[in-house]
């Protein structure tokens, strides 16, 4: 459905790039993460795909159709919802709302319903300028679906939210996946990616260093282990052991033949500790 090709953008129109060579493809009805720090290049992808930066070279490719030759009714199938809150502060949250429902060729849905899905209908008619950080980010993240996308581009939703209302964003967004939309999201917590995502790309300056499900890239790259908990000199003691290692793997059994064992916990690589172990680098 979406294929992005051997993408190159220069902010200083050099050999400078923010991004360079970057290419997949996302399939209708995916969760698509694209993973890695401030700077990495996430934002600058999206707003190519977005039409928001010119397309200096390489495609992008809407059901075989260049960005380059899409006309505007091409917004009125996306939704983006930004890092950083974009709204009209002397409007409310329902006037913001009402206000860019208007800008669509398509119908759109009731801004009250959507203020009620993020917890914002009792303050719908309160003015932007007085929302905290997190409504802010909930209105800007709602106000992405009122054209009802068939795609919908995610920068870090859920930053500055508590986890009750993470969680209610989160249900969303795969309640959006099981209608049929396609969701691109751009984000540096792994633990939203892995929850959420069919399958991640990791960007790190600007190229692709990997790119596959979750859960391929921790059975590829993470260290398989086990932590075990067991009585020793009347305390509980407790070990963790590699199982790919031949000497910890005996160790391990000779444990539990010696030992009184009291829990045994598989260890799972994150997608964080993968991300480090790819590109030597953390996630801030």
């Amino acid at each position: 459905m979406l294929k992005v090709k051997e993408l190159y953008h220069s902010y200083t129109n050099d050999d400078r790039y923010a991004v360079q060579n970057v290419s997949f493809e996302i399939q209708r009805g995916e969760i698509f993460g694209f993973l890695g720090p401030s700077g990495a290049g996430k934002s600058t992808v999206q707003n190519i795909m977005t039409g928001l930066l010119k397309l200096q070279r390489g495609d992008v490719l809407y059901e075989g159709k260049s960005i380059k030759n899409i006309s505007a009714k091409f917004f009125n199938r996306i939704g983006v919802s930004f890092e950083h809150p974009n709204l009209y502060n002397k409007l409310t949250g329902y006037e913001n709302l009402k206000y860019y429902a208007g800008l669509f060729d398509v119908p759109t849905d009731d801004p009250m319903r959507l203020l009620d899905m993020v917890g914002l209908r009792a303050d719908a008619h309160k003015r932007a300028s007085a929302y905290s950080k997190g409504m802010k980010q909930r209105l800007v993240f709602v106000r992405a679906l009122l054209n009802r996308p068939d795609i919908l581009f995610l920068d870090e939703p859920t930053s500055g939210l508590d986890p009750n209302t993470a969680s209610r964003v989160k249900d969303i967004i795969i309640s959006k996946k099981e209608e049929g939309c396609t969701v691109f999201l751009t984000t540096h917590n792994m633990f939203v990616a892995d929850e959420l995502c069919d399958r991640v790309a990791f960007l790190n300056e600007g190229k692709i260093v990997t790119m596959d499900s979750p859960r391929n890239l921790k059975l590829k790259y993470g260290d398989k282990s086990v932590k075990v908990e067991y009585m020793h000199n009347n305390a509980v003691n407790s070990r963790i052991f590699f199982l790919d290692d031949e000497r910890d793997r005996k160790e391990f059994n000779e444990l539990l033949d010696s030992r009184e064992v009291q829990t045994i916990h598989s260890q799972e690589a994150t997608l964080e500790q993968i991300f480090i172990k790819l590109t030597g680098k953390g996630l801030k």
